[in-house]
Order: C-alpha cells, then sequence, then structure tokens
C-alpha cells in the first residue's frame, strides 16, 4: 500500500471517520431490530465522531485528501442509509426518503458528469448545502427518538423537521443545479 496513503489512514480524524462508517450498519441493525435505545446511542455517537473527527483535523493540522473524500462520504451513507430504514420501519414517510436519495442522486451523477467531461474537481458544499445536512440529521435524530421515547411533542416536531428536510432538500439540489451550470 502507499505509504503517503496509508499514513493518512492512521491520523485521528481519519480513524474517527473510519470508525463512524464501521457504525452504519450497527445502527441500521439497531432500528430494524426495534433495539430504538441502542439506535439513538450508537446514532449519537455517530454524530459526535463527526464533530470531533473536523474538530481533530483542523486543530492538530490532520487535514488529508483522504479525509476530504471520507467525511462526506461516511455523512451521506448515514444519512441516506438511515432515511431508508427509518422509511422501512415506518418512522418517515416514503416519499421524503425517495426526495432524500433522488437529490443525492442526481447531485451525485451531475458531479461525475462534471469531473468526466470538464477539468472542474472542486465541489465545495453551499450554506443550503450544509443547512439541509443539518436539518436531515436532526429529523434522523428524532425520529429515532420518537422511536425509543414516543412523546406527543417529538411527533410534532418530526413532522416539521420533515417538512423543513423537504423544502431544504429541493432548494439545495436547485441551488447545486444553478451552481454547476453557472460553473459549466
Amino acid at each position: 500500500m502507499n505509504p503517503a496513503l496509508l499514513s493518512q489512514l492512521w491520523n485521528i480524524a481519519n480513524q474517527l471517520t473510519l470508525f463512524r462508517l464501521l457504525v452504519i450498519p450497527l445502527i441500521l441493525i439497531a432500528i430494524l431490530y426495534g433495539r430504538n435505545g441502542l439506535a439513538l446511542a450508537l446514532f449519537l455517537v455517530a454524530a459526535v465522531t463527526d464533530g470531533i473527527d473536523g474538530l481533530v483535523a483542523r486543530r492538530f493540522n490532520q487535514r488529508t485528501t483522504l479525509g476530504a473524500y471520507l467525511d462526506p462520504i461516511a455523512d451521506k451513507l448515514l444519512l441516506s442509509s438511515s432515511f431508508f430504514v427509518l422509511a422501512l420501519v415506518h418512522s418517515v414517510p416514503w416519499w421524503l426518503t425517495i426526495l432524500v436519495l433522488s437529490r443525492d442522486v442526481m447531485i451525485l451523477a451531475t458531479s461525475l458528469v462534471v469531473v468526466l467531461s470538464t477539468q472542474i474537481r472542486s465541489f465545495p458544499p453551499s450554506i443550503l448545502g450544509k443547512a439541509n445536512t443539518a436539518v436531515q440529521v436532526a429529523t434522523v435524530f428524532c425520529a429515532v427518538l420518537q422511536n425509543a421515547y414516543p412523546a406527543g411533542v417529538l411527533q410534532s416536531t418530526l413532522a416539521v423537521l420533515m417538512w423543513l428536510t423537504a423544502g431544504l432538500t429541493v432548494a439545495s439540489g436547485v441551488h447545486y443545479a444553478a451552481r454547476m451550470s453557472r460553473k459549466i
């Protein structure tokens, strides 16, 4: 294995991201088997490690090319797969899951076409994209929390978060498409 890649693999920030990737299937299995308290705890662990890996990378100058690819992949895998499994167990509606997944597929396909047909290699996230991710995380967290500790206020909060997720998913997808068309 390439020594430079190996050294990137062993830094603390990337180890935290790899750990988060390993936790994702455990979260999904816990949701599927109705182990909602465990799913909630594991989701919180994933969220905390996501925050910590970024802080560690910046604070200790551990930003790497590998980390720049792995971190958003881990985020997308966690959110996309969580929406899918939460729809399977009827905690979020399928229309929302399809909307979230469709936006991600559209962005991935567009990025692939742009990379293959132009010299553009940078796809920095927009403020709308970051807001969308934050609201999606809150929606998944609220759905898992509602499963673990059912409460009327959580159901109302989840309903608001789902509509906010839908709106930001559409807005950020349109914004991304407009940004890409201007770049090209």
